[in-house]
């Protein structure tokens, strides 16, 4: 089933959680002189202009990305993000918007490598036109589940894995469960970041994921879940959630500094919450 396009939701409150988190992940990586790789998943086309009719369809960035714009040098706790964005629209309108790719490239440095994965016709060719040309870049035509596994160990032994599935099949849940445990088999020394929507309660599988991982010896990991409404019985995506295994030193502490007031910011009505919570944490 490969219906999904990324262009349909580019920049709404989910991107802006996980894109930030993303940016905090990689700058941390960048302490370090040493080299990493960052390999996405689901890469998606790569980045979006915000006026084509995939991402007007339904304007859900006008509600993420579209209410931060106008204040963005109030938000330093999400400043390698949202710096990312400027660089894109230096004429200060915001049209182009960076899926997980273009973020990770933009934000890589010349020792640096990506690889990016997309099975869905369309998104790969969106994707080859915007990636291809970058040296670092190497795009996979591929199921990133299958795929993630079979380029593990990478080179350099340094990174992140983004995961962040459709979720339009209930068996992705459990499919990221299973891929994370073959990964870390294969590189237990990674950091991985996996996305997941919060729906409606009849379709929301989000808590039965995470117990889950839950019973999983993953070691250190972390959750930052944003809810810009509350949760109703249809569905319907009121909120999502960053999970991270082995996060950067103080990871947690970055996310509560700009998650509490993106929360209200973003809010779309009653019960919007946010929360950031270790789900399995190690001994010292």
């Amino acid at each position: 089933m490969l219906s999904y396009r990324h262009a349909f939701h580019a920049g709404n409150h989910a991107d802006v959680l996980k894109h930030a988190v993303q940016a905090l992940i990689i700058e941390s990586l960048k302490k370090k002189e040493k080299p990493f790789i960052v390999l996405d998943t689901h890469a998606g086309g790569g980045l979006y202009d915000l006026r084509g009719d995939w991402s007007q369809k339904k304007a859900e960035y006008a509600d993420g990305i579209g209410r931060l714009w106008d204040e963005r040098a109030q938000w330093s706790a999400m400043a390698p993000y949202l710096g990312v964005i400027e660089e894109m629209n230096s004429d200060g309108q915001l049209h182009y918007y960076p899926g997980s790719p273009e973020l990770s490239r933009r934000l890589a440095r010349d020792q640096d490598k990506l690889a990016l994965m997309e099975l869905h016709n369309n998104e790969v060719e969106d994707l080859r036109a915007n990636m291809g040309y970058d040296p670092r870049v190497a795009v996979h035509h591929r199921d990133g589940f299958e795929g993630l596994v079979a380029l593990l160990p990478p080179t350099p032994r340094r990174g992140l894995v983004l995961i962040d599935p459709p979720y339009e099949l209930k068996e992705d849940y459990f499919a990221v469960v299973d891929t994370l445990k073959k990964a870390q088999k294969r590189w237990a020394t990674g950091i991985y970041a996996l996305w997941y929507p919060i729906l409606g309660q009849e379709a929301d599988k989000s808590r039965d994921m995470l117990k889950a991982i839950k019973r999983e010896n993953f070691g250190n990991v972390l959750v930052a879940e944003l809810e810009v409404a509350g949760q109703t019985a249809d569905w319907g995506m009121n909120g999502s959630g960053m999970l991270i295994v082995s996060p950067p030193w103080m990871l947690d502490e970055q996310i509560e500094a700009f998650l509490k007031p993106l929360c209200a910011k973003l809010a779309q009505g009653a019960g919007a919450q946010y929360r950031v919570e270790w789900l399995n944490k190690a001994a010292d």
